[in-house]
């Protein structure tokens, strides 16, 4: 295979050349007895839009949840996206599908592997590797407990009285958890929660048994895999225990299966961290992760708005480096999981993140802590919906319609791959309900939607939900036909007046001014048309308009959170 010395060396580097050469060795058999999957290995365009969703986020009394979600995905949302991202489907016991009891099941309670598949006959599909860890429910760890000798070493032993303080902690839950086995008491190691036991891969057996997932994830219709939680894949005791460097040679190790086994496969790391160990996953370029999410930008996005202030999303963004040709940013704003503020640390100051707690707090939501190991904790992360975070209680709906539609144009703007969640798309809003009744406070962005009123209300005019989804889908099939937005066009932020995020895309074949206005304010501003960009004409792609240019200036006026994608004429 190509790259094999490349993968001699990461597997001896992790395993040490005895163990290492026998990986390898079992690796190669594995490629050699399993057959090529060769499909469009085409890279990323600006074609490609993605939907997050939970497989049973749209339901029906006739069928079963994967079969409505893909009805409806058919009826609806076939002109704006090409790829679902379908959130854990597997059999699980906590955690909304993160604590999976076997990652080769279809969870009954969805429908089984022929809808899956029947899906990515229509779209592109994204899984998840939910490999940091596994449900204690699982036949894996239940091996474990009752001394399997193929399971004994799957999990990691640790001592209770050892010294854990440098050890990163996502949340502010015990680090060990103590079972009852048949050899008697053990403590073993929990990142996440009691009911999700991390895996061991200083056992090969580990390496292995996960890489027969990700290559059967492929032959069921993954074209892409999303590495979850993969930062805290390798421990050793007196580091961090997170991004560690045999974390990386392990991703790269199943990069470098995965570009044989199935060309076209795309990896995306989930390392909700500060961006210069996010960007760490891109390898160099070509031998880890083809796209790492862009964790920033949901919190300063919301800042922005919240504040009418686009200063630190302008200075972020200004500073960002274009990630190498055959590598992608995956920006979101929503997702399953709350707004994450780690990243955003170093960019806003205390007083700000502050700032958004509070505002969370005020506008219905929730806020998720982090353990900071010396008895302390800070904010980790705003367990709110999207939409409702960003509506005042004094806005009226057409203004929170139009502020929240704002905010998705910047994220339509950016270079990368957009990953819309689906509760965004449709205009949802806080369901407090469902955080109350189960205790978990990132259910406020979780409901779970009738099909029939749901699309009743998509075509009832004057509703939040048909605002939000006209509009959306819209720009997404504007920006779909833009060679300018294509990931790898060329970036560009324009500082300009504080209250608007003004950034550049593409050169060449095309180019396209987005313009932002982040308040309530009305703006009026004078554009200094970028080289490259001198012309006399310019039409907006969003609303229709036409503005004349004179001298290298551009004078607008923008209302409050206008958006602008200006192509000149």
């Amino acid at each position: 295979m190509t790259e094999k010395t490349k993968l001699y060396e990461d597997l001896t580097f992790v395993y040490g050349t005895e163990q290492g050469e026998h990986v390898y060795d079992c690796v190669m058999e594995k490629l050699q007895n399993m057959p090529r999957l060769d499909r469009e290995a085409d890279w990323v365009s600006e074609k490609d839009v993605m939907l997050i969703t939970y497989g049973d986020q749209v339901q029906d009394s006739d069928c079963k949840p994967l079969q409505s979600l893909h009805q409806f995905a058919e009826q609806f949302l076939k002109p704006s996206l090409s790829a679902i991202h379908i959130l854990p489907f597997y059999p699980y016991t906590s955690d909304d599908g993160f604590s999976v009891v076997d990652y080769t099941q279809v969870d009954p309670a969805l429908g089984e592997w022929e809808d899956v598949e029947r899906l990515s006959q229509s779209f592109d599909l994204m899984f998840d590797a939910v490999i940091n860890h596994i449900s204690r429910h699982s036949p894996w760890f239940q091996g474990y407990l009752n001394g399997d000798p193929k399971y004994e070493n799957f999990f990691i032993e640790a001592d209770p009285d050892a010294d854990y303080s440098t050890v990163t902690r996502p949340r502010a839950l015990p680090l060990l958890t103590e079972v009852e086995t048949s050899r008697g008491r053990r403590h073993v190691w929990t990142t996440f929660s009691d009911d999700q036991i991390d895996l061991n891969y200083a056992n090969p057996e580990v390496f292995l048994a996960v890489l027969d997932v990700l290559l059967f994830y492929v032959s069921k219709g993954a074209k892409y895999i999303r590495l979850d939680a993969i930062g805290y894949l390798w421990k050793e005791l007196g580091t961090s225990c997170i991004h560690l460097e045999q974390t990386h040679r392990i991703v790269q190790a199943y990069r470098q299966v995965l570009d044989e086994a199935a060309p076209g496969t795309v990896i995306i790391t989930e390392t909700n961290v500060p961006h210069k160990d996010n960007v760490r996953y891109f390898g160099d370029g070509a031998d880890e992760a083809h796209m790492v999410y862009q964790f920033p930008l949901p919190p300063l996005t919301l800042y922005s708005f919240l504040t009418g202030d686009a200063r630190p999303l302008t200075s972020w963004a200004k500073q960002l480096e274009a990630p190498k040709p055959g590598t992608s940013f995956f920006n979101f704003l929503a997702s399953h999981d709350g707004i994450g503020l780690m990243p955003a640390r170093g960019i806003l100051g205390d007083s700000e993140i502050d700032y958004m707690v509070s505002e969370t707090h005020d506008r219905g939501g929730y806020v998720g802590y982090k353990d900071n190991g010396d008895g302390t904790k800070s904010p980790y992360e705003l367990n709110i919906n999207y939409f409702s975070a960003l509506k005042a209680p004094d806005d009226s709906q057409s203004a929170a319609v139009k502020k929240f539609l704002g905010a998705q144009t910047i994220l339509l703007s950016m270079a990368g791959v957009p990953g819309i969640y689906f509760h965004s798309l449709v205009g949802s809003e806080n369901y407090r309900a469902g955080a109350e009744e189960s205790g978990i406070p990132r259910r406020i962005n979780r409901q779970k939607l009738s099909r029939q009123r749901l699309e009743q209300e998509l075509r009832q005019t004057g509703t939040v939900r048909e605002e939000v989804f006209s509009e959306f889908t819209l720009r997404i099939q504007i920006r779909r036909r833009q060679p300018a937005f294509h990931p790898d066009a060329e970036q560009r932020i324009i500082e300009n007046d504080p209250r608007l995020f003004v950034i550049l895309r593409g050169t060449g074949q095309q180019s396209i001014l987005a313009v932002v206005n982040s308040s309530a304010d009305t703006v009026e501003t004078e554009l200094g048309l970028p080289e490259g960009l001198e012309a006399d004409c310019f039409q907006d792609l969003i609303g229709g308009a036409r503005f004349s240019a004179a001298d290298g200036i551009l004078k607008t006026t923008l209302g409050a959170h206008d958006c602008l994608w200006l192509l000149p004429q």
